[in-house]
């Protein structure tokens, strides 16, 4: 029996005049991220973008784990293709949805008839195939309000379609419809989330990561580029730039007060960060700072490390505790890679007693013994850049 994915597109039916464009992006995304899996004809109509697959072989489980993690897409049904018959649409709802109703009590049947030149109407066709499933499967009841499964019939100008369940999509916008932004990403559990967030409002990410080795381990690297990849089922591409550190980590610790070791870093990372986001077009910085979480992430600290960036910084987790940010790190799967136990550069030189309360102009008279473009040019050279799909 053919089958094919209904997926709904949520939000964007709002989006006026410019839905088009946000649609393209969709069927675009879809159609790179399925090709893997061989070939599909992808199309829209009415709020909802078909995925039908050309080659029988293709899995469709495969399929679906694919559309899920794609942005933009709210809901996903798979679908028997049905002849825009009664008779077949009758057939393969009964065919099709047996392993479904066999397990459930009660029922519905909706249909959506958007060929108004098909012989029957949506009332009548809920009613014929209600009618059938009933005699098919005589446990059945038929309720209105809150059913167990609820079975969709759709017929179109080509074929009719009949499904009977839902998978929740990613939702959000399109990747790339809201511009390009620049995630500083670690190894630890907020700056992954805090990526995925942002990309679910349409961002095409891209990373930076600084790597502070020996003090930082080889696997510790490896850590972060794991967490890119899986980030990059959610968002598609990904480009890492991975930051060599240590010099600029030694000369902070040689130069500078030791509470203010890590705002000084934290300066530094926003500097290099919007230098990489400039050279690939991005317009906005992403953090995964929480409100008060750590010392760096108070009112006045987040001043002093946005001090020195004139890019807009986007905290999407800014108001969340660990709780709610881990629960985001389970759903797309990485935090189980976040916890592995591999110090990043953010943990090497921790004070003591770090600033809490630092005021702008001491930071900027204490960093006037530091080469700071220096430092910063030399962490440029030094970067490696790693692209992942």
């Amino acid at each position: 029996m053919k089958e094919i994915l209904l997926c709904k597109c949520g939000e964007l039916v709002l989006k006026g005049l410019n839905r088009h464009k946000f649609e393209d992006r969709l069927r675009r995304t879809l159609y790179w991220r399925l090709k893997k899996l061989g070939e599909f004809r992808i199309h829209g109509c009415q709020s909802t973008i078909y995925v039908e697959p050309l080659d029988p072989a293709i899995s469709m489980d495969e399929t679906v784990e694919v559309c899920r993690r794609v942005f933009g897409i709210v809901a996903i049904s798979r679908a028997a293709v049905c002849e825009k018959d009664i008779d077949d649409i009758c057939k393969k709802a009964g065919e099709y949805l047996a392993p479904l109703l066999r397990e459930t009590r009660t029922f519905k049947v909706e249909t959506r008839r958007s060929d108004k030149q098909f012989p029957l109407t949506s009332p009548q066709i809920s009613g014929e195939v209600g009618g059938y499933l009933s005699d098919l499967f005589p446990h059945l009841k038929p309720q209105m309000d809150a059913p167990q499964v609820t079975v969709k019939v759709e017929v179109r100008e080509e074929y009719a379609f009949v499904s009977g369940g839902v998978i929740p999509g990613a939702g959000g916008l399109p990747t790339g419809t809201s511009g390009r932004g620049m995630l500083l990403l670690s190894g630890g559990i907020d700056s992954p989330a805090a990526g995925w967030m942002m990309a679910k409002r349409g961002l095409e990410l891209g990373a930076v990561h600084f790597f502070s080795y020996p003090y930082t381990s080889m696997e510790a690297k490896q850590k972060v580029l794991d967490l890119a990849a899986v980030l990059a089922q959610w968002s598609g591409k990904l480009t890492v730039s991975v930051v060599p550190f240590t010099h600029i980590q030694n000369e902070i610790r040689s130069h500078c007060r030791e509470d203010y070791f890590t705002l000084v870093m934290r300066r530094f990372m926003m500097r290099i960060a919007q230098r990489v986001a400039k050279r690939c077009g991005a317009k906005a910085l992403v953090t995964g700072e929480s409100l008060g979480q750590v010392a760096s992430q108070t009112m006045d600290a987040l001043a002093v490390s946005g001090d020195v960036t004139d890019l807009p910084v986007l905290r999407p987790v800014i108001g969340m505790d660990k709780e709610e940010i881990v629960r985001i790190a389970r759903h797309i799967g990485t935090f189980e890679t976040s916890i592995l136990p591999y110090e990043d550069c953010c943990t090497v030189f921790t004070p003591r007693h770090p600033k809490t309360r630092p005021h702008v102009e001491e930071v900027r008279e204490m960093e006037q013994a530091l080469d700071v473009e220096g430092l910063v040019r030399r962490a440029m050279e030094g970067r490696e850049v790693v692209k992942l799909r």
